[in-house]
């Protein structure tokens, strides 16, 4: 028997934009999906359903939480499957160079609802726990590092590029302030400096005062979004022809990666605009199945409020 904070449930995670990501993806019998970012498995219960116990579904995640919740999915599915653990950027990586070949790669990305409905793992800024914010537990760095040993400029650069926070510089200047007399530990401490650092009215503003600034550590700790860079061309690579690719994103920075790789794929040609003729010989490798981002529905939305600020994209491989 599992211990209780380990039993996988329905309510552990509402998988966003499900509907949408299943009609994308298309998953057929027979074929081989990859899902990067399997968490509790929400999307993964819907795209091995169209397997129909016949095609092979590899799992990654870097989180060894996830281990129970897979075996409770693979016995339900009844598919071939396997789950990998570590960087899905590394994981890829060693499967393109094993001659895997997939048909359907789901990315669903930043923190799990699981991992931000457990305390102890320090990802939410509205409870008091440890520092930490890892994805994966047995990494070097954690939170609590970094608040503690950047320099002023390093962490106002942290929270300006990674949280788009108007008052970097401000917390920043407040944090090495305030660890000089006492190191940083906890998660509350952290929103109580926050708090004092911006204007009064700015902690009534939109959400809440500390939401940016433990987004931009959390990108940090886990490297996010150099990871997310380094993947999207490998699950091209291990894409065959025909095959589908999806990307949920929830916010900006994020977004726009996936949407700067997926033009510049679908472009194919890197002349510059002036030349008459292309001479590079380029040509696209993959075609958007929408033009724009999908959101989620209002009703979605009021169901599942976590989904507010999701984003997908998805193309196939030409």
């Amino acid at each position: 028997m599992l211990p209780s904070v380990l039993q996988p449930s329905a309510t552990d995670h509402v998988p966003v934009l499900a509907e949408e990501v299943r009609q994308l993806l298309a998953v057929q019998p027979g074929e081989t999906v990859i899902d990067a970012t399997f968490g509790a498995g929400g999307h993964a219960a819907l795209l091995a359903a169209d397997l129909r116990g016949n095609g092979r579904f590899i799992a990654i995640d870097r989180d060894p939480s996830v281990k129970p919740y897979f075996e409770g999915f693979r016995r339900r599915s009844g598919v071939q499957g396997r789950l990998l653990r570590g960087d899905f950027a590394v994981v890829l990586e060693q499967l393109a160079a094993n001659g895997v070949r997939a048909d359907a790669i789901l990315f669903d990305l930043g923190v799990s609802s699981m991992q931000l409905d457990r305390p102890e793992r320090g990802f939410s800024y509205a409870v008091d726990a440890p520092l930490d914010m890892r994805m994966d537990p047995s990494a070097d760095v954690s939170a609590r590092e970094l608040v503690n040993e950047l320099s002023e400029r390093e962490l106002a650069q942290v929270f300006k590029n990674y949280g788009e926070e108007r008052y970097a510089r401000q917390i920043a200047r407040a944090i090495v302030r305030r660890r000089k007399k006492e190191t940083y530990e906890r998660t509350r401490d952290l929103v109580d400096t926050i708090k004092s650092a911006i204007p009064t009215p700015a902690r009534f503003g939109d959400g809440h005062p500390a939401k940016r600034v433990f987004q931009a550590l959390r990108i940090a700790v886990n490297d996010e979004l150099g990871t997310l860079e380094r993947t999207l061309p490998l699950a091209l690579e291990l894409l065959r022809p025909g095959g589908r690719m999806a990307v949920i994103s929830f916010h900006s920075l994020e977004d726009r990666i996936v949407k700067r790789f997926l033009r510049a794929e679908e472009q194919g040609c890197t002349c510059p605009p002036d030349f008459p003729v292309c001479v590079c010989g380029s040509e696209p490798t993959l075609r958007a199945l929408k033009r724009k981002a999908i959101r989620p529905s209002a009703r979605e939305i009021a169901e599942n409020p976590r989904a507010a600020s999701a984003r997908l994209r998805a193309a196939v491989k030409t």
